[in-house]
């Protein structure tokens, strides 16, 4: 099969919250001719949007996974994926960026750049990802999509020029101007498929002209020729286009369009946009690390022929089993064909091969490079490798947060908890940013994640696609123990029990470590202590590190110099010299002023003006510290910092304080020292539970 590579585009759409995402996959499938009719997110119609195929989904009008799909628009081929909004499925779009080539940032226009559309804008530029902005709702109250060019630029301190500018705005909106070809578009017929140019309005023939020079400007900085052709007046929109995309491509210039995905204007324009400024997948440097080389970088080509290196990025249990999405970065995958799994050393042959449309599938013989397909009962995890037997190489693993917050689950009878159990199985493997372990103290089964929404999710998902009923327990908090000065420790450790006894003494001593969690400094000197033992020491330290002796949580922030000790030449061990290391530890750990850390989320509030004092004082109440507020006429929006166990049960409380018209987003921002008195209560309750357990 002939395939031209240049006319692939693999593109996500990513942004804040409620700004439009999976309405505008909606508006892209349709006018691409896959789906024939549009639904909404909140169907109405009790469909429900094509993307959203989950039932948690449609019942709570948010996106939960990301969906990929395959579309083609003129004689193009794009491979979308719709990504989900809320922070605490920052995984998902961890994933999808990591395959994708470029993306659709879309903007709420009243909205502007909200807290989540900085994070994916990080997300992005962590990647290296082109994008262009899309300005939605611009048929909403309020709408003002220069504004929001302004915020691109102070906000994410994108290079962000308009391509287009409204026809009207707000209830008014009746199409754009094309500042590049200098036309007036309008997005008449039912479903705004009939597209009609036509000349400027009158009115706005100053304003084009006005925006189409800042936008020339700005283009021609990437282009010799098109500052020629300006100086002798001689521009064409081949020129412009091709300025443009050299701007996007190496992340310095960013299209703005605008339009308004719900009332079906200014999609077909996007979509073009994403042709013409996008990169196909020869244009994207992708590198994958040589397992025999010393993890030394290699350069991945767009070629069929080479061996396969392609990256499984997300799995999903369907109706058939394990279905594992697969990016092809080199090479090609046929039905048949034999790869490996670099990171389980296990060979498999390729089964079915299907390409997805959000959860319907359409069974491929080959998938070519650059392509997204999907793979039947490979047993893989999410983030591996694989290749042709002939390569051992590894793409970079993508980056994935640490879970803030803990959960514990008890299944009601015996059914469930053999439906648990599979269930966690099966959701650990899926998302990384979901842990799961069973408490040795308490026993109980334990699950970690995002937030409490996140956590949420996956309890109902359990009771629907698993039939597992489960109780939970109180929302838990992932603390962190650390400590504030520096201490010294000489610690001798001695066994005799017959035979060869046990000893080893190491000394030196501890202080705090501010960017990492641990560090091991090896200073003997004179072989007091001989080589073949200082792992063991550094063993003992990080064993120690585990669990803290305030309030049994995991110890942060220390660094661990060993400068003297000594050792014996018959009961010298391994194990002694672990245990050694482990008696200094504590020994030192209770002089250098231990401290509980919690984790402290970055909490952003938007809402109208008039109820910012309340916003305000819930903050205030919270424990937290309002960075910055900011007011854009009715509209306000409070970034604060709040401790994490101050909240649980937030989004009834915020809805409650402001008639349900404000909403908030957090995410994990560091960790910070818990105050003395609640810091006393912790140790009490620990103690308290250690006493229970003891006297059992």
């Amino acid at each position: 099969m002939s395939f031209d590579i240049s006319k692939m585009r693999n593109i996500g759409i990513s942004a804040h919250i409620d700004s439009g995402k999976t309405t505008l996959s909606e508006r892209i499938l349709f006018y691409c001719n896959k789906i024939h009719t549009i639904h909404e997110v909140k169907g109405k119609d009790g469909v429900g949007a094509v993307m959203d195929n989950m039932e948690l989904e449609k019942e709570r009008g948010i996106t939960i996974q990301s969906a990929s799909t395959q579309v083609n628009w003129k004689d193009h081929t794009f491979n979308v994926i719709d990504t989900p909004g809320h922070v605490d499925f920052t995984v998902e779009v961890e994933r999808s960026l990591r395959v994708l080539d470029g993306a659709i940032l879309v903007l709420c226009s009243v909205g502007g750049v909200q807290s989540q559309s900085i994070t994916v804008d990080r997300q992005l530029k962590r990647y290296h990802v082109p994008r262009i902005a899309f300005v939605n709702k611009c048929d909403r109250t309020g709408a003002n999509p220069f504004k929001v060019r302004m915020q691109l630029r102070e906000k994410l301190g994108l290079n962000a020029y308009m391509v287009e500018i409204p026809i009207g705005l707000e209830d008014k909106l009746e199409g754009v101007v094309d500042l590049i070809a200098m036309k007036a578009l309008y997005f008449e017929g039912e479903s705004g498929t009939e597209l009609r140019v036509a000349e400027i309005p009158a009115h706005l023939v100053e304003e084009a002209e006005k925006y189409r020079e800042e936008l020339l400007d700005a283009a021609s900085m990437f282009s010799d020729e098109l500052m020629e052709a300006m100086l002798e007046d001689t521009v064409t929109e081949d020129m412009i286009n091709d300025a443009i995309r050299i701007g996007t491509l190496s992340e310095q210039f960013v299209p703005v369009y605008l339009g308004s995905a719900h009332k079906n204007k200014g999609i077909q324009p996007l979509l073009d946009g994403v042709v013409k400024f996008l990169p196909n997948p020869t244009e994207v440097k992708n590198y994958a690390l040589d397992l025999d080389n010393n993890e030394e970088e290699v350069l991945l080509s767009c070629d069929e022929k080479s061996p396969t290196v392609s990256l499984g990025f997300k799995l999903e249990d369907g109706q058939y089993g394990q279905l594992t999405y697969v990016r092809i970065f080199q090479g090609s995958i046929k039905k048949g064909d034999e790869l490996f799994n670099t990171r389980s050393r296990k060979k498999f042959k390729v089964g079915r091969l299907v390409r997805m449309s959000s959860n319907t599938m359409e069974d491929i013989n080959e998938g070519v490079p650059g392509d997204i397909v999907a793979l039947f009962g490979v047993d893989c995890a999410s983030g591996d490798t694989f290749c042709s037997p002939s390569v051992n190489y590894a793409m970079t693993s993508m980056f994935v947060p640490d879970p803030v917050i803990s959960l514990a689950i008890t299944p009601k009878d015996k059914k469930s908890s053999d439906q648990m159990a599979k269930a966690l199985n099966r959701f650990t493997k899926e998302d990384p940013t979901f842990q799961t372990y069973v408490d040795p103290e308490s026993n109980q089964t334990i699950i970690k994640g995002m937030g409490e929404l996140h956590l949420e999710v996956y309890v109902e998902r359990m009771k629907r696609e698993y039939k597992a009923e489960v109780e939970t327990g109180m929302p838990q908090v992932a603390y962190r123990e650390s400590i504030t000065q520096q201490a010294e420790f000489n610690y001798t450790h001695k066994k005799q029990s017959g035979g060869s006894g046990q000893y080893g003494r190491v000394a030196g001593f501890m202080e705090p470590l501010a960017d990492k969690d641990y560090e091991f400094v090896d200073a003997i000197k004179g072989g007091v202590i001989p080589n073949e033992y200082i792992p063991s020491c550094d063993k003992g330290f990080k064993a120690s590190m585990q669990k803290g002796s305030l309030i049994g949580y995991p110890i942060v922030g220390v660094k661990c110099t060993i400068n003297d000790g000594q050792y014996h030449p018959v009961d010298s061990s391994d194990i002694a010299f672990q245990q050694a290391a482990i008696g200094a530890f504590r020994e030192a750990y209770l002089k250098a002023k231990p401290v509980i850390l919690e984790p402290i989320m970055k909490v952003s509030i938007e809402g109208p003006t008039e109820f910012q004092g309340n916003i305000f004082a819930v903050i205030n109440q919270r424990r937290g510290i309002i960075v910055s507020s900011t007011e854009d006429g009715t509209f306000s929006r409070v970034e604060s910092e709040v401790p994490l166990s101050e909240m649980f049960g937030f989004s009834t409380i915020l809805r409650s304080l402001t008639q349900g018209k404000a909403e908030f987003t957090m995410e994990f921002q560091k960790y910070g020292k818990v105050p003395t008195n609640i810091s006393e209560a912790l140790i009490k309750e620990y103690e308290e539970k250690r006493k229970k357990e003891q006297g059992k």
